[in-house]
């Protein structure tokens, strides 16, 4: 009897300690009475990729880059032929030289001038001697005087509109000349962004036409860290470029630190969670982080 109640007593004991092993952990929030808010799980992810096309028909030359090569926004990736939009240019360019050339010559004006004080003098002689010798020079001479001083003025109004006239299509050659030198860039298949080459899809030697994708760039230098925090956790703070820090493996020897801030809080919640999206752009200088890692995301 005595033994009987022991094993039922030891009995108790064991279901009341497995019992309490058993209940469900709570663990501490280690941001407890701070500003700091923690999110255990975020994905990495682009914030920016490109298919860079080409912007006219013809042969892909020159390919310049490899996969997993590092480029700057601007840099040359790819030439298309062009050697004939290179010989439209520099016939442009010759034509536009000769058209300022014409615009700058001021010969005909300075000639013209001239003419008329020339003419002027000419009248003025005749209208000095028709005053002490009236019968000097007759009507007839005197107006052919008149009408070559005249014409002598018209001719300047004459040179000075060929000169602006002139001067326009020096202006128009100029624009001829950047059509053409637009044309030769945009045989040039030029990286929009910096970021690293991760796909070639047109090689040396195949046709391409406007809107062709040559190739594919993805911006590495800067991320974005996406997940879900509890909207009742937000307590109305402003979240919006407030400083980050992400974790890759939090609390293992590999755990790298990653700094960003936030860039955007999504206005809506889940009815059924009651959750938000949130999002934050990481720094990523030495191109360590990788898009599709997860992450734990501490919000300063």
């Amino acid at each position: 009897m005595y033994a009987t109640r022991t094993l039922i007593i030891l009995f108790t004991i064991s279901a009341l300690l497995l019992s309490g092993n058993c209940g469900p952990a709570v663990a501490a929030d280690p941001t407890s009475g701070s500003n700091e808010l923690r999110i255990d799980s975020v994905l990495v992810s682009l914030i920016e990729q490109v298919e860079v096309p080409a912007r006219e028909v013809g042969q892909l030359n020159r390919m310049l880059v490899k996969e997993g090569a590092s480029v700057q926004k601007g840099d040359v990736l790819a030439q298309i032929e062009a050697t004939e939009a290179m010989l439209l240019m520099q016939q442009a360019k010759l034509e536009f030289t000769m058209a300022q050339l014409k615009a700058m010559n001021d010969v005909n004006l300075r000639f013209a001038q001239k003419s008329h004080e020339v003419a002027r003098a000419e009248l003025q002689r005749a209208e000095d001697s028709i005053k002490k010798y009236p019968k000097s020079i007759s009507k007839t001479e005197l107006d052919r005087l008149k009408l070559t001083a005249e014409k002598a003025e018209l001719e300047i109004e004459q040179a000075a509109e060929e000169s602006k006239t002139t001067k326009l299509e020096a202006d128009l050659k100029r624009n001829a000349e950047q059509i053409a030198e637009l044309a030769v860039q945009k045989r040039k298949v030029i990286s929009p962004i910096t970021g690293m080459v991760v796909q070639i899809m047109t090689r040396e030697g195949e046709w391409v036409r406007p809107g062709d994708t040559v190739l594919r760039i993805l911006k590495l230098d800067r991320l974005r860290a996406e997940g879900l925090i509890n909207a009742s956790r937000l307590q109305d703070r402003d979240l919006k470029d407030r400083p980050v820090v992400l974790l890759v493996n939090p609390g293992t020897k590999q755990q790298i630190k990653f700094k960003g801030k936030i860039s955007f809080v999504s206005p809506e919640v889940n009815s059924v969670n009651n959750q938000t999206r949130i999002w934050a752009e990481i720094e990523n200088p030495e191109l360590k982080l990788k898009p599709g890692m997860r992450a734990s995301l501490i919000i300063k």
